[in-house]
This record gives structure tokens, C-alpha cells and sequence, in this order.
């Protein structure tokens, strides 16, 4: 117990004050919900188990519920910063993978079952938009992961090897297949950047790649490109403005990185870790306030 936990200060200190990075206050979904500011202390905390979540812009949290006793299939909540929840979405099947606020003020999320599919849901609970997602039905916990909307209406969804656009009439108009070279590997998180870009973490391979329209990779991050910094099981994916990529290490474990921002050039800008046994599911980056930073795609 001493020498893990001189371990961590070691990871934590070990740079001077003038070459260490700054921080960065975020969201965390997983195993343990919460605020973090940008000197890792814990700001606000949540009782459940999450697997996407954001802060909306009236202060409120959108939440996705793994399932529970009192949400069987999964759930998606709004809560007050005092634990009220406001509104909720009850999963009808196996579980709930993701949920976000479109413009419309309709919630987006995807359901896992025997019928998988997309949703966007009215703040009335009527249903508006409904697409059948395409893949197996035998393992409902690798149907999909973190689906985002895009601009153009369609819908990026990552899909156990894959990942996804679906169009407005639920038609697969872009795919691209996990690397052959990556062995079982499953698609958690995909970005798409106004250039037609799409980030994509590949958890199992430990690895991440940014594609081309055409499906040419044009960016990679392997374990072992960053000195000191393992990649472990990547899974949430936030991308700034200024092109640097903020990733997380569902399997890292003090003193290893759990969240890490790194440039194109694969330079470590910033790193968090903490002394816990959760892995970091999810997250939304937030300006020194607690506000979600803008123009950040995830």
C-alpha cells in the first residue's frame, strides 16, 4: 500500500512547477460520476454508474444510467446539481449506450436489445425519430457505443468493428471496418471534424485512428508512442480546436494515466490519474468555471 501510493505521488510530482501542465477540469462518467477541477480535486458527485453524460447548457447534467434495480434496461436522466432528477427516459431493452441534447431540444440515444436501434426522444417521452441499428443481436452489450450527430442530420454510430453514418431514413451510407491488425478489436468512440475527419478509439487494440472520407488512415496512436504514458483500453475521445486529442485509459490504474491530452505530433500536454480501482468511461471537458469548453468535438 505505501510503495502504490509512492508511486502515484512520484506520477503526480514529478515535474517541476514550471514544467508541469495544466490541468484541465472535467466531467467523468464510469464507475464513479463526478466534476474534477483543474488540480484534480472533486468537485460534485453523482451516486450512479454512468456511461455518457454532459452538462447542459442551464447547468442541469443529461446522464446515461447503466442498468440498475430501479432501471432494469438503462435509463437517461436529467438531474439538478442536488440530485433531483428533472426528467428520465426508462430503457425498454437491454441497456442504454448513449444519450445527447440535439438543438431541436430532442435527446439522441441508442438502445441495446433484441432490437437495437436510435432514438430521438422528445422532452414529452414521445418518440420522433426511430433507426434500426444493423448487427447482431446475440451479444446486446457490443451492439453500439458513443453515437453522435452530425451537422448534415446523420448519425455517426460506433458498432463492435465498425463504425457507422446512418442517414435521416436509416440507410448506412459510410462504413469503415476496424484494422484487420487489430485482433477483436471494437470501435468505442468517433469523431467527425468539418474537414470530413473521423477520429475513431479502437479500445481493445489500444489504439486510435483518424480516417479520411475514404477510409484512409491519415493519423494513428499505437501503445508505446507516448514515453511514460501507456494507451490502455481507449475509450471517451474529445478533439480541440487547435487539433490536440484528449483520450482516456478505461483500463489504466494509478500511477498510469487514466486521462491523457496529447498534440498531433503525439506530445503529452496534460495527464490525470487518481488512486481509485474506476476506469474514466466517458468525459466532457470544462473551462476553469465548470462550463463544457466550446467547439470541442466528443
Amino acid at each position: 500500500m505505501i510503495r502504490a501510493l509512492l508511486c502515484l505521488l512520484l506520477a503526480t510530482h514529478a515535474l517541476t512547477a514550471a514544467d508541469k501542465p495544466t490541468g484541465r477540469s472535467f466531467l467523468m462518467l464510469g464507475g464513479l460520476t463526478q466534476i474534477v477541477d483543474a488540480t484534480g480535486n472533486v468537485t460534485w458527485k453523482h451516486p450512479a454508474v454512468t456511461r455518457d453524460g454532459y452538462i447542459l447548457p442551464n447547468g442541469n447534467l443529461l446522464l446515461t444510467l447503466s442498468k440498475t434495480k430501479a432501471y432494469p434496461g438503462g435509463a437517461v436522466v436529467e438531474i439538478t446539481r442536488d440530485q433531483k432528477v428533472i426528467w428520465e427516459y426508462k430503457g425498454t431493452q437491454s441497456e442504454v449506450n448513449t444519450a445527447v441534447l440535439l438543438d431541436n431540444g430532442n435527446i439522441m440515444l441508442t438502445e441495446a436489445g433484441d432490437k437495437p436501434r436510435l432514438l430521438e426522444v422528445a422532452r414529452d417521452g414521445s418518440i420522433k425519430v426511430e433507426i434500426p441499428l444493423g448487427c447482431q443481436t446475440t451479444n446486446h452489450h457490443l451492439q453500439s457505443r458513443m453515437a453522435r450527430k452530425l451537422p448534415n442530420g446523420h448519425y455517426l454510430v460506433p458498432q463492435e468493428k465498425a463504425v457507422r453514418e446512418y442517414d435521416a431514413s436509416g440507410k448506412v451510407v459510410w462504413e469503415r471496418q476496424s484494422p484487420e491488425s487489430d485482433l477483436d478489436n471494437r470501435s468505442f468512440c468517433c469523431l467527425r471534424n468539418a474537414a470530413g475527419h473521423t477520429l475513431i478509439s479502437l479500445t481493445l487494440g489500444n489504439h486510435i485512428i483518424e480516417v479520411d472520407a475514404s477510409g484512409k488512415i491519415v493519423w494513428e496512436l499505437h501503445d508505446g508512442d507516448l514515453p511514460g504514458v501507456p494507451v490502455n483500453r481507449t475509450t471517451a475521445l474529445s478533439w480541440l480546436p487547435n487539433g490536440n486529442i484528449v483520450f482516456s485509459n478505461y483500463a489504466a490504474r494509478a500511477p498510469q494515466a487514466k486521462v491523457v491530452e496529447i498534440t498531433r505530433e503525439k506530445k503529452v500536454v496534460w495527464t490525470y490519474t487518481d488512486a481509485t480501482t474506476q476506469g474514466v468511461h466517458e468525459l466532457q471537458l470544462l473551462d476553469d468555471n465548470g462550463k463544457p469548453l466550446t467547439d470541442v468535438l466528443r
